[in-house]
């Protein structure tokens, strides 16, 4: 249950819930038309004799145009209507995932990459603007959850999609990237139907909320969230766009298998980003603080991560499969965490917090994706690579355990 108010145990607003389903659903048009390209990348990569360093660069293109659309539209959330803003640049980032399906060379693919990850940049800024509208501190870990969870549902849906029209009808996976992006338009519907301006609104800080806009420890709050994003980002997006090449590639398996496992771990990711929102919630409903909550919940998605450390020593089994799927889980477990600490930074410039912080990670996330590429095309393995990616998420735990600080509550007296 998605709490509106400061009681963990409060009763669900319709409303609420509707245009949290409507986040939820944001977030899988959003990775439908992103994972597109890594569900077809042995198809795409054989037809235009790509290197993994080039389709290292094919990321790090939509990573640099993410980052790029962050800082213009974290700028615009806080000072534009997000009620009209939000489907904008859902049309804009469906159409150019439509027209990726026309590419008919390397620099076309490198274009439409770009210009997808720009346009896609302008999702979380909106939908963190909105729960933080909606929910209270307590409230928006949970909600985040959710919120975080639809690019899990759009996830699975994408190697399904590919399955039936690739695999199953012997369509060409230029047919799955125009399906995908026409996606967007029923969702651009409904929410002009079930929104209202009055909705995203500030209101009234709620009792046991954290206090946003104060000074005290800021600079370690700010140095805090980059850190994190920028680590957990990186790992999440190798992840993302990286296992089906491995599984295909360096473990031989089949490309109808992977698209259901693809599927499968997207799920499982999708249970462990719900787990931990619902996790931290409940701990605080107990009585913890707020930080110690989180913290403790991102330690919990801290240990399926570390598991790739094994990756160098693993062959092709149910033993590998069973680490890469527990560690999509963890690593995506961790975003309701950061979006809700960078909530409790600003109540008025969420869309700023939100859009710098973004810029950064994906500059970072985007840089690492092109040598990520090229250490497997030298080493002939990935290996090396993802048990770096799974060490380095301890990082980040250190930083919310040592630079955050304990929260202050706007109601001293609340429990």
């Amino acid at each position: 249950m998605l709490p509106g108010g400061a009681n963990p145990a409060a009763p669900l607003d319709r409303r609420v819930a509707a245009i949290a389903l409507l986040l939820l659903a944001a977030s899988a048009i959003n990775y439908m038309d992103r994972q597109t390209l890594a569900n077809v990348a042995v198809r795409v990569t054989n037809e235009f004799s790509l290197s993994n360093e080039h389709y290292g660069r094919l990321e790090e293109w939509f990573g640099y145009g993410f980052a790029a659309g962050s800082l213009l539209f974290g700028v615009l959330a806080d000072r534009t209507s997000v009620r009209w803003l939000y489907p904008g640049a859902l049309a804009a980032w469906s159409l150019v995932g439509f027209l990726t399906g026309y590419a008919d060379d390397f620099q076309s693919l490198l274009a439409g990459r770009g210009l997808l990850g720009f346009f896609e940049a302008a999702h979380w800024p909106c939908a963190l603007k909105t729960t933080q509208a909606l929910l209270s501190s307590r409230g928006r870990t949970l909600g985040n959850g959710i919120l975080q969870s639809g690019t899990s549902v759009g996830s699975i849906l994408t190697p399904l999609v590919m399955w039936l029209l690739i695999v199953r009808l012997g369509h060409s996976w230029r047919l799955a990237f125009q399906i995908v992006g026409l996606v967007g338009t029923a969702w651009i519907v409904a929410w002009l139907a079930i929104t209202h301006e009055s909705d995203f609104h500030l209101r009234a800080a709620a009792p046991g909320d954290v206090a946003g806009d104060e000074r005290d420890g800021l600079v370690r709050k700010i140095v805090a969230v980059l850190v994190v994003v920028t680590i957990i980002n990186t790992v999440w997006q190798i992840l993302r766009a990286w296992v089906p090449k491995i599984l295909q590639q360096e473990h031989g398996y089949g490309e109808e298998f992977t698209l259901w496992f693809t599927a499968g771990w997207f799920a499982i990711s999708d249970v462990g980003c719900i787990a931990a929102g619902y996790l931290a919630w409940r701990l605080a409903g107990a009585g913890w603080s707020v930080k110690r909550s989180r913290v403790a919940t991102f330690a919990a998605c801290c240990i399926p991560c570390v598991g790739l450390v094994a990756m160098p020593w693993l062959a092709a089994g149910p033993l590998l499969l069973a680490v890469v799927l527990v560690a999509g889980a963890g690593a995506l477990g961790m975003f309701p965490i950061y979006y809700s600490f960078t909530q409790d930074i600003s109540r008025r410039h969420q869309g700023l917090v939100t859009g710098v912080a973004s810029f950064v990670a994906w500059v970072a996330s985007a840089w690492f994706q092109k040598p990520f590429g090229r250490l497997a095309d030298q080493t002939g393995s990935f290996s090396v690579g993802l048990a770096a990616a799974g060490a380095v998420t301890l990082v980040a735990l250190a930083a919310w355990a040592v630079l955050w600080p304990e929260e202050r509550r706007r109601f001293p007296h609340d429990p």
